[in-house]
């Protein structure tokens, strides 16, 4: 390319990153009756943050909504701040690839690092909290299309383990669901009790004594929403296995009880008439995943899907954990968008 030619190119691209229109991010709070029923002091107060695009204030239009669902120890700011997760949105209304849309995201985060969207005595009914207060917050104080073809939920990690759990639940409030890299879609290689440090946990005074020990914390978000105890501090689970000396010793009720109410996989034939009446459902993972339990589970939760008769999108990527998804040629970019100017209603419906 001669130096002319570049000139040019790089003049267009100039031209075209500063004509690129921003949209605004509002913060808001919204104090939720779901969670202030823990036992934990859970602060239920939550931040929310919504993405207004930038043709919002010059219309009087309304617009599709897209719920995004963090992941172990983010919050509402996550998205828009480390993440820039807006920014391939906005290249993507400025090329014309989408038309615009109101994006929200919310802190859904505890003491142990996440609350699974899961509804707890222990930690608070998460997912009433999306479901019955945030969406209707959202449409009352924005102008939205208040339909299941107008509204999105999508995550990454344990935020797209959110999505698929709360949409298989409530197909009529969420008829789009696209779930990157989620977790516990089901069994993996390693035997899942084998992970925690159980004499860590056993000693435990309160949530404060794990910090710093990532799986302990992990473990504890998963067993305070799947197997909570409030009655029994001070880390209100019980649990499902314990370690006397060198040997693990498993408890076989708790342990189906945990898989029940924790495997996506376990659950597809709960729902599967509901995960059946998506409008539109896909989920993706990192063939390179230093964790390989979460290869081997999405690939076999696609089989069971496929089982029950379930439509859906199933992608194994060239990528690892946690790549591959905000940037500019990430899956944000390149899957997600594409796929929700397909299957999101942004005109009239029929």
């Amino acid at each position: 390319m001669n130096q002319i030619k570049r000139l040019c190119l790089l003049f267009g691209l100039l031209i075209g990153t500063a004509s690129a229109a921003t949209g605004q991010v509002e913060s808001q709070q919204l104090t939720s009756e779901h969670i202030a029923d823990n036992v934990l002091g859970i602060p239920a107060t939550r931040d929310v943050r919504i993405y207004l695009p930038p043709g919002y204030d010059k219309s009087e239009r309304n617009y599709p909504v897209v719920y995004f669902l963090h992941t172990f120890f983010e919050n509402a700011d996550t998205f828009f701040t480390q993440q820039q997760g807006h920014m391939p949105f906005e290249r993507a209304f400025a090329a014309g690839r989408l038309d615009e849309l109101i994006i929200v995201t919310a802190d859904f985060n505890t003491p142990a690092g996440g609350s699974l969207f899961t509804n707890s005595p222990v930690t608070g009914r998460w997912r009433d909290f999306l479901v019955e207060e945030l969406v209707p917050f959202v449409d009352e104080h924005y102008r939205t299309r208040n339909e299941r073809a107008s509204r999105a939920i999508i995550g990454y990690q344990a935020g797209g383990y959110g999505a698929i759990r709360i949409a298989s639940r409530h197909p009529d409030v969420f008829g789009v669901v696209y779930a990157m890299h989620p977790v516990a879609t089901g069994f993996g290689h390693t035997l899942m009790q084998s992970r925690p440090n159980w004499a860590t946990l056993g000693n435990a005074r309160s949530v404060a004594d794990l910090e710093g020990d990532f799986l302990s914390l992990i473990f504890t978000a998963i067993y305070q929403a799947n197997l909570p105890n409030p009655d029994k501090p001070p880390l209100y689970f019980d649990p499902p296995a314990t370690r006397i000396d060198t040997k693990l010793v498993i408890d076989p009720a708790l342990t189906d009880q945990l898989q029940d109410s924790f495997f996506l996989e376990r659950q597809v034939g709960r729902f599967a008439d509901n995960l059946k009446s998506l409008i539109a459902f896909k989920f993706d993972w990192g063939r390179h995943d230093g964790n390989q339990d979460h290869v081997y589970s999405n690939q076999f939760y696609t089989r069971k899907l496929n089982e029950y008769g379930i439509p859906h999108e199933a992608e194994e990527y060239n990528g690892g954990w946690g790549d591959k998804t905000f940037d500019a040629g990430g899956r944000i970019a390149t899957d997600v968008i594409p796929f929700l100017a397909t299957h999101l209603t942004f005109g009239e419906t029929e």
